[in-house]
């Protein structure tokens, strides 16, 4: 079963303005996203635009970059799961590098880092 992006990210939304103790009507007011809207948002019926998850995340008071690495991390783990029950070779690393696959960097480089600071 393939894991679909807009579910994920509905999940972190959720997650993050439950543990804020927030209401849909609250956090919608607050992006000017219509409530039914940003209800089917989080149940991942809709796709979000880069506009409207800004407007969401602005509303939240989270980074967009923050709410993209959960559901990153959250995708990743889901692969490994699906590769886990198909048998798929790839998931295990070993196995990977002899295919000759680049694994994935534990971390992303900070800024700093990137200019040589």
């Amino acid at each position: 079963m393939m894991v679909l992006l807009r579910h994920l990210l509905g999940d972190v939304l959720r997650r993050l303005r439950q543990r804020q103790g927030r209401t849909l009507r609250e956090v919608s007011a607050d992006a000017r996203v219509s409530l039914g809207y940003l209800s089917e948002v989080e149940r991942g019926q809709k796709e979000a635009s880069s506009e409207l998850l800004s407007s969401i995340c602005g509303a939240l008071g989270v980074p967009l970059s923050q709410v993209l690495r959960e559901v990153s991390d959250q995708l990743a783990l889901a692969e490994l799961q699906e590769a886990a029950l198909l048998g798929d070779t790839v998931a295990d690393p070993v196995a990977a590098e002899e295919l000759g696959i680049e694994p994935v960097p534990d971390r992303v480089p900070e800024v700093a880092d990137m200019v040589g600071v």
